[in-house]
């Protein structure tokens, strides 16, 4: 039973922290309180934790624009965070987790601006048809999460930029993200981020009760540093994905490379490479260079490189 709730906030925008702070509340949580986490994240993919990040980003672009990918603890789609998007977190006791009541908080939150939200099978929000929030979830055996995203003024503009990789490039297994109709809340009305953070702090007190607010102090949460590490490491963002063929083709002046790897735990697992070179052992060197090699850009052109690849291995690093 609930007999306390709090609101954390936090001007935090790095991701992986976040995530992690997230992650802390929901394993040190009183059996008596709920928790509304607010949070936002600056230039971030977001993946589920089942997907395979080589399939939901192009990678090369976001490292040459400086965006980062972070992997949160829940299952569901990829999303783009910016400075335009509010994060929400409903952290509870287990025997208090309801998803309709959680969502009853969000809609009237978005209904107290005059937008008529409603829900959409489990996971997402509407408003006219379109699609503003999708929810992720994680049930522990005393405490569980409810999270979501609130899109505001995000930058549309960077979703297609981020979350199209080339599907000739990669065939892999993991969940893939749905398409859907979004949108801004402010494309309907006055609505900013200020504005959506009062008014969810009113709605979650107007559900639970009168709460204390205040930041998030890291001291309170003592899992929190040990945590920050697996959600910056490149193991969980990229490392944790399943196991994906990658085809990739290129033409050089001398002739064409065709490279399938299979890649499983971050790094190939078996190569095969097809090429109509004149250099009668280019497939061989390159199998055997590939083979057992992390699939990142930095270990791929330093392995290629020093055996004197220094074409491929720039091609490589660039697409990865």
């Amino acid at each position: 039973m609930i007999s306390s709730a709090r609101i954390l906030l936090t001007d935090c925008t790095n991701p992986h922290k976040n995530l992690a702070m997230e992650e802390a509340m929901l394993k040190s949580l009183p059996a008596d309180q709920a928790i509304l986490f607010l949070w936002q994240n600056r230039h971030t993919v977001v993946i589920g934790s089942g997907q395979n990040a080589w399939r939901e980003c192009d990678a090369a672009r976001m490292r040459e624009e400086g965006a980062v990918l972070a992997r949160r603890c829940t299952g569901g789609g990829a999303v783009y965070h910016d400075l335009g998007n509010l994060n929400f977190s409903f952290i509870v006791p287990r025997a208090d987790y309801d998803v309709d009541r959680q969502l009853t908080v969000v809609m009237n939150a978005v209904r107290s601006h005059g937008l008529n939200a409603v829900k959409s099978g489990r996971n997402d929000l509407l408003v006219d048809g379109r699609k503003f929030s999708g929810n992720a979830f994680r049930v522990l055996i005393d405490s569980a999460l409810h999270h979501g995203t609130l899109l505001i003024s995000s930058d549309m503009s960077m979703v297609p930029r981020y979350l199209t990789p080339d599907e000739e490039k990669l065939r892999a297994k993991g969940v893939k993200s749905v398409s859907s109709r979004v949108m801004n809340l402010s494309e309907m009305g006055q609505v900013t981020v200020d504005s959506m953070s009062e008014a969810m702090v009113s709605a979650f007190q107007a559900e639970y009760g009168p709460a204390r607010i205040g930041m998030a102090d890291v001291s309170e949460f003592p899992r929190y540093e040990s945590l920050i590490p697996r959600y910056q490491s490149w193991e969980w963002n990229w490392g944790a994905s399943p196991q994906g063929n990658m085809v990739l083709r290129q033409r050089f002046s001398w002739g064409a490379v065709e490279i399938h790897a299979e890649v499983t735990g971050g790094a190939v697992k078996n190569a095969q490479v097809y090429t109509d070179s004149m250099d009668e052992t280019l497939a061989l060197r390159l199998n055997g260079l590939l083979t057992g090699c992390p699939w990142r850009a930095e270990a791929l052109k330093d392995r290629l490189a020093a055996a004197g690849e220094e074409e491929i291995a720039c091609w490589l690093s660039a697409l990865i």
